[in-house]
């Protein structure tokens, strides 16, 4: 039975100063690197995903020039920009696959995501025998929440590393980690 991670959406746009920046964005990108540094070894798979939207398009209604925050937004994470790479503070050196999600399309979760050899996270999982994965990255109550919700729907085992998240906003953070829980998740630390 082997293990992954899943490192959701640690990117430039979604830490602090970037266009959805969340407070604490940083410093998850910081733990989660340190968390690496002594548990890469225990993962069959670390997939890191990332936001990775049309610069050309409104991205299937996802960008709004008025956004009401919870099905559009602003502009974030455009293909090619700086908003869209991962944030320095996180290494991404024992990350295994790469996953790019929402070109053209809204997309939340880390399984809408494809690497660039358009292998799907579903297939990844199968190919490697994963039962258990822990998930950490951003936003607790968006992206984190939907590729949790999708994990368990694949028949995942599912821990979420609650020191390893960081949300837009505290209540919806709280209740998707409520959310989460009842669906089956495990709510843990990482231990770091």
């Amino acid at each position: 039975m082997s293990k992954a991670l899943f490192i959701v959406d640690v990117q430039n746009d979604f830490t602090e100063g970037g266009a959805l920046g969340v407070t604490g964005g940083d410093e998850v990108a910081g733990r989660i690197t340190r968390y690496l540094e002594g548990h890469a070894g225990e993962y069959a798979l670390i997939v890191a995903s990332r936001d990775w939207h049309d610069a050309d398009n409104d991205n299937g209604g996802h960008f709004h020039p008025e956004p009401d925050y919870i099905d559009t937004w602003p502009v974030h994470c455009v293909s090619g920009t700086e908003g869209a790479e991962y944030d320095e503070g996180l290494d991404t050196s024992s990350v295994t696959h790469h996953v790019k999600k929402g070109q053209g399309q809204p997309a939340y979760s880390l399984f809408e995501g494809t690497t660039d050899e358009g292998e799907k996270v579903s297939e990844l999982l199968e190919a490697a025998g994963v039962v258990d994965v822990d998930i950490a990255g951003i936003a607790t109550d968006y992206c984190v929440r939907a590729s949790a919700l999708d994990a368990i729907e694949h028949g995942r085992r599912v821990r979420v590393l609650t020191d390893l998240v960081a949300g837009v906003a505290a209540a919806s953070s709280e209740a998707a980690l409520a959310e989460l829980a009842h669906a089956g998740a495990e709510l843990a630390e990482s231990g770091i």
